[in-house]
């Protein structure tokens, strides 16, 4: 029993000593897989630790000596009564009382230790957490990954995110170094704190700390700069307070990045535009296109007189690339300031930032290409403007491209909504302008605002005047209709002379600008008779149709409407007759229905002269070059094809007509010789009208001293109308009634019409004249001048007229 009793004894050593080996050697695998830094840095914790403790340990017993030999001297002192003036024994007396307690300074110590320690190791090793929480076939995301995606977050989320973690990060390092420094210092709690608290605000400021003695800023020296190491003391408070130090200068760092990242951030959304627009009663143009610089010239010209306005351009594009393309716009903005800011139109956040609810009015403008995709923006714009929620104080206007999408984009805007079809405004007037040369120049001159407009307005003194009357009642601008009031505001064009001005009635004239007339007292004026009962007459026409639009069927159906009963309507394209016919169809024209025109097909290119030459080119009363379908997205494109095909038929008219016929001229053209191209093609547009639709202002130059086609300027005529409608929405019933088919429209009237040759007038004789044929004078070109004079002064002064004189005048559409 002996022999087994020792048995058991030696293999329960054996066991106990191969667990321990077994302990270690985990141990010692455990230590393996601890990356070296993570040892390294709790070897320097242990160290720092210890030497701490040694050096607390050491000072403690060297003051407590110290305090014994000054209590000693003060027993000899007191027994020899001599007197201490200094104070110092007494008071290194009472410092001995109030000594803080050794454990409560270590436990500060060791607790700011741990504190520090924890985030380590939480780092360190929450990966092998996770993946002792997870089993290895689970598709869960790991802690660190979680933990990374909560803090990403947090301060991605919350707009303070970033200043209160760098506060937080703050009070802990003020906390923690302050216990710090109470473990390893004599001084108070609070002392050591504030003392914190310098080292994180300025390392420079140690000297003038509350507490604690010159023997730490020398500490802190010491570290600072080697030069100053001789005054050094303990490597506990050094050590403490470089660490504070450098997470002071952490701390700095992180707030300095913080506010630099705020002010770059400012700057970078100023930049781009980003920033909130506080106006009130500004215009707002939404989108960018090339008729912008037409709207933003014509929106100064009649802001000039208010010493100019606010404008607001919202668009899709770069801040810095729209101020410098408004930048080298070559006019004059006369005290209108232009504000851009970037951003989309369909976004109510983006609308809000322009501050479209306080805007007087707002602009949508169509897009360059695509007509339809056009159209499909400005429905949602006008659907993004309806859902704002502070409501709109002004009106909307809108530029559409196809006549088709007008009705569902007034049917989803109502009431305050108006819209400009570009394309069917620029057809018409080159209708009418085709019928009747120079008045593209009266539309530019009525349409902009550089010389006189329409204007609307309220004057009481003419209550109960006869229109007759009022007709002559203002010196500086010309009365042309009236907006009744009893009517629901509908504008009326060319009243009847015997109509009474109504209390809330409005008087529409063309003026200046809205200061610049008012009424007076009623001038003694005798109109006289007509010399002759003259009837325009109608004749069928011939006319020519160079390119393919998009809205070909309105122009014939306008054609219809304005041409006398078998005329011909040639169409010269590069689309085959087949699909020319099927186009026509889907755009809803209908064959049948027309009455006095008659459709004559030819298939070709109009750049090309062999094409052209198989034409009766002489034969037309009027030639329509359009901006072809194919290249209207490109405007520099289009207008070189249609002053190529402009110069084409000139030349080959030129060529055909006989010499005789090419001297006769009625209006003087020039300078250029009788035996030049250009000559020759001023002398055969005297038997023909050409209208050339142009895309690019610039184009015009060409046009304009080469004098050889009467024009229509497409985007400029366009950014006038917008201008308009822009400024009084009630100008937009005007204009629709002056382009309709039916109604009034201008005209332009030779001279005999109201006066005989060389007989003395002046301009309100001939408007009551015109009153006969209940037509309203706006205007005069002499014979020896190319401009019209609209709205002339002196409308008192006598003088005599010719003839050939031509009168512009608004009359019902024959």
């Amino acid at each position: 029993m002996r022999g087994r009793r020792g048995w058991d004894r030696r293999r329960l050593r054996r066991l106990g000593m191969r667990r321990r080996r077994r302990g270690l050697v985990e141990g010692l695998g455990i230590f393996r897989r601890i990356r070296w830094p993570m040892a390294v840095i709790v070897a320097i914790t242990v160290t720092c630790f210890t030497s701490l403790l040694h050096k607390n340990f050491s000072l403690q017993n060297q003051l407590r000596n110290l305090q014994d030999q000054l209590s000693m001297l003060n027993v000899r002192l007191n027994e020899c009564n001599i007197y201490d003036p200094m104070g110092i024994v007494g008071t290194a007396s009472e410092e001995r009382n109030h000594i803080p307690n050794k454990n409560l300074k270590t436990s500060s110590l060791v607790f700011s230790l741990i504190i520090l320690s924890i985030p380590l190791i939480i780092l360190k090793y929450i990966d092998s957490m996770s993946r002792l929480r997870i089993s290895s076939d689970s598709e869960e995301v790991s802690l660190n990954k979680q933990l990374a995606y909560q803090v990403d977050l947090f301060l991605s989320v919350h707009p303070y995110a970033k200043p209160l973690a760098l506060l937080l990060a703050t009070l802990l390092l003020i906390c923690l170094g302050g216990l710090a420094l109470f473990g390893v210092t004599d001084d108070s709690l609070a002392d050591c704190l504030w003392l914190s608290w310098t080292y994180v605000a300025d390392s420079g400021n140690h000297a003038n700390s509350v507490g604690i003695g010159p023997k730490l800023w020398l500490s802190w020296t010491y570290v600072a700069d080697s030069g100053n190491h001789a005054n050094s003391v303990g490597i506990g408070p050094k050590f403490v307070s470089v660490s504070i130090s450098f997470g002071g200068m952490l701390i700095f760092a992180m707030m300095l990045g913080l506010v630099s990242d705020a002010i770059s951030e400012k700057f970078d959304s100023l930049r781009k535009g980003k920033s909130e627009v506080v106006e009130k009663n500004h215009t707002l143009i939404l989108g960018w296109s090339d008729k912008l610089g037409s709207l933003l010239n014509q929106l100064a010209i009649a802001n000039e007189s208010l010493g100019g306005s606010i404008v607001v351009v919202m668009a899709e594009r770069d801040k810095e690339e729209m101020e410098l393309d408004i930048a080298k716009m070559e006019f004059d903005f006369k005290g209108t300031s232009v504000i851009c800011r970037s951003g989309s139109p369909l976004i109510l956040a983006d609308l809000k930032k322009v501050s479209v609810s306080t805007a007087r009015a707002v602009v949508v403008l169509a897009e360059d290409g695509n007509a339809d995709l056009s159209d499909a923006r400005a429905l949602r714009t006008v659907l993004s403007l309806n859902g704002v929620k502070e409501g709109l104080r002004g009106h909307i206007v809108v530029e559409l491209s196809d006549l088709d999408n007008e009705v569902l984009v007034k049917l989803v805007g109502g009431d305050i909504v108006e819209t400009v079809v570009a394309h069917d405004v620029i057809g018409r007037l080159m209708i009418q302008c085709a019928r009747q040369p120079g008045l593209a120049q009266i539309w530019e001159d009525i349409l902009g605002f550089e010389n006189c407009e329409f204007y609307i307005k309220r004057w009481p003194q003419l209550e109960g005047m006869q229109f007759e009357d009022i007709l002559i009642s203002f010196p500086d601008a010309i009365p042309c209709g009236i907006k009744v009031a009893s009517c629901g505001g509908k504008i009326i064009l060319n009243p009847d002379d015997s109509y009474v001005l109504q209390e809330g009635d409005e008087v529409l004239v063309i003026a200046e600008d809205d200061d610049s007339y008012a009424p007076t007292t009623l001038p003694m004026v005798c109109g006289g008779y007509l010399p002759k009962d003259f009837i325009v007459p109608k004749s069928h026409e011939r006319i020519l149709l160079c390119g393919w639009r998009r809205d070909m069927e309105n122009i014939i159906m306008v054609l219809d409407a304005f041409l006398a009963p078998d005329s011909e309507l040639w169409m010269f394209n590069d689309v085959p007759e087949n699909e020319r016919e099927r186009k026509l169809v889907d755009g809803g024209l209908d064959f049948s229905r027309l009455e006095n025109i008659t459709l004559v097909n030819r298939e070709g290119n109009a750049v090309i002269r062999r094409h052209l030459e198989s034409l009766p080119l002489e034969s037309f009363d009027s030639i329509l070059i359009l901006a072809d379908e194919s290249v209207e997205d490109s405007a520099i494109q289009a207008d070189s094809r249609s002053l190529a095909t402009l110069l084409l038929i000139r030349d080959i008219q030129a060529k055909r007509l006989p010499y005789k016929e090419t001297l006769i001229s009625h209006v003087h053209r020039g300078n250029f010789s009788q035996g030049s191209w250009i000559g020759e093609m001023q002398q055969a547009s005297d038997r023909s009208v050409i209208i050339c639709e142009i895309l690019d202002p610039r184009t015009k130059n060409l046009l304009s001293v080469s004098k050889i086609s009467d024009y229509v300027l497409s985007n400029e005529l366009v950014s006038m109308a917008l201008a308009m409608v822009a400024e009084d929405r009630q100008i937009n019933d005007v204009l629709e009634e002056l382009f309709a088919e039916e109604g009034n429209e201008l005209q332009i009237r030779p001279a005999d019409i109201y006066l005989r040759e060389e007989e003395e007038l002046n301009f309100y004789e001939i408007i009551l004249r015109a009153r006969q044929r209940k037509e309203i004078v706006i205007g005069y070109r002499f014979e020896n001048e190319e401009q019209a004079v609209i709205n002339p002064p002196n409308k008192e002064v006598r003088r005599k007229w010719s003839a050939k004189d031509v009168f512009v005048v608004i009359a019902e559409k024959e």
